[in-house]
């Protein structure tokens, strides 16, 4: 069969897996400044007979490898890292410092600071690799054409639309679907698969409250922002429990309010930051217009100078998995993993690769691979710690166990990949 025929070759990729991984984890680059992965990855790409274009949307990497008549299959792994220090003490940690990127005008500036491969994008980029490597080999189990997309930039939303803005769709051809995975923190071995909303959509909002400032003994002279913020905050809390249903998930966080310099000076303005998760456009919508709603009437309240000022930043798109190409994906992983496959729990993390297909207008699926050493596991679930216990995603201390997570991550691809183009299929 395609499957055995293609993953035969696993045990010859796993000589060179584990050290690439490190090395990746030990050199973690921040978005938009991904050279150092890219190059390797390039590299890579290269010694293994696939066309490689270098340097799309930034540093982002494309490899072709055509094998004759047949579907495309688009396969995508990210490749920043955070900027956080690592608390893992594994002897691989890293210990690289870098300056954050931000298109963010507020943000401020640039500074040194440490960089951490604490989402697990070090393993994707190592997982993609075993799978162009395995397929490269195994030529003769399948027909089409396989693209791998190594895609900078997913922390901050921007990576995948850069490669698209730039030249992705003239240097590919049109894929049929489109495939990508994620670590997360259930136990290794084991690989999930949901239909439908999978990751929420997300936006951020910045909103600047406009008062009028004076001394803090003469309030009655003044329109205090920080009272206006306060009330803002307490009834944006019902835009959840009493505006959105219960059978809708969203979830609403205020994240910050910056306001004032002194105890007794009243300041003219406010600013506050949100954060909001939704898993519908219909969702989205009707919150941010609520959040609107909301703001604009308790400015107008409180006889503000002047009206609020919005501003979204760092968006992401929902996630939402094709129900029929998603079933088929299942369907491989269950012949193949048995009980290790299993079903995903909706995500409220957000993330862009779904730009990419739906660039394309193609079906895609997006699946979660467990990355947490088993007895560990097993252990906190035992003690009711699993919350206290496991490190998630962007946790100082998250990092997978190379084995077998890099395993299931490499034959995943592959076995999605063959659904679409083994010569059995």
């Amino acid at each position: 069969m395609a499957q055995s025929s293609v993953l035969s070759g696993l045990d010859r990729v796993r000589e060179w897996q584990a050290d690439f991984y490190r090395d990746l984890h030990q050199h973690p680059e921040l978005s938009h400044a991904e050279q150092r992965t890219a190059g390797k990855v390039a590299d890579r790409l290269a010694d293994l007979g696939w066309q490689v274009h270098r340097n799309v949307g930034g540093t982002g990497v494309v490899g072709l490898l055509a094998n004759g008549d047949g579907p495309v299959v688009l396969l995508r792994a990210d490749m920043d890292a955070l900027p956080m220090r690592e608390e893992t003490g594994l002897p691989y940690a890293s210990t690289v410092t870098g300056d954050a990127d931000s298109s963010d005008e507020n943000a401020e500036p640039a500074t040194e600071q440490p960089v951490a491969h604490g989402c697990g994008h070090d393993m994707h980029v190592t997982c993609l690799l075993g799978a162009a490597a395995l397929l490269a080999d195994g030529r003769d189990s399948w027909a089409g054409t396989v693209v791998a997309v190594f895609q900078p930039a997913e922390e901050t939303g921007d990576g995948a639309s850069a490669m698209i803005e730039d030249r992705l769709a003239s240097i590919i051809p049109q894929p049929d679907v489109a495939f990508a995975q994620h670590v997360l923190p259930f136990p290794a071995g084991q690989i999930a698969t949901r239909t439908g909303p999978a990751l929420s959509a997300a936006d951020s909002m910045r909103i600047t409250l406009h008062g009028r400032g004076g001394h803090g003994s003469m309030p009655q002279a003044t329109v205090d922002p920080v009272v206006l913020a306060a009330m803002i905050i307490v009834r944006l809390q019902t835009v959840i429990s009493r505006e959105t249903s219960p059978a809708e998930t969203a979830v609403l966080t205020v994240g910050s309010i910056q306001d004032g310099t002194k105890s007794n000076v009243i300041a003219d303005q406010a600013v506050l930051q949100l954060n909001l998760r939704t898993y519908s456009e219909r969702t989205r919508a009707k919150v941010l217009d609520a959040i609107r709603r909301i703001v604009i009437a308790e400015c107008q309240a409180s006889d503000c100078p002047r009206d609020p000022d919005f501003e979204l930043f760092d968006r992401f798109p929902l996630t939402d998995n094709d129900a029929e190409t998603t079933e088929r994906v299942a369907a491989a992983f269950a012949d193949f993993f048995g009980d290790s496959a299993g079903d995903l729990d909706q995500q409220t993390a957000s993330e862009d690769f779904s730009d990419l297909p739906d660039a394309f207008d193609i079906p895609y699926s997006y699946w979660g691979v467990g990355c947490i050493d088993p007895e560990d596991y097993r252990t906190a679930v035992q003690s009711g710690r699993v919350d206290q216990d496991i490190p998630v995603n962007h946790s100082p201390s998250f990092a997978p166990v190379i084995q077998p997570t890099c395993d299931v991550g490499t034959q995943a691809l592959v076995i999605a990949t063959l659904a679409w183009l083994g010569t059995d299929r």
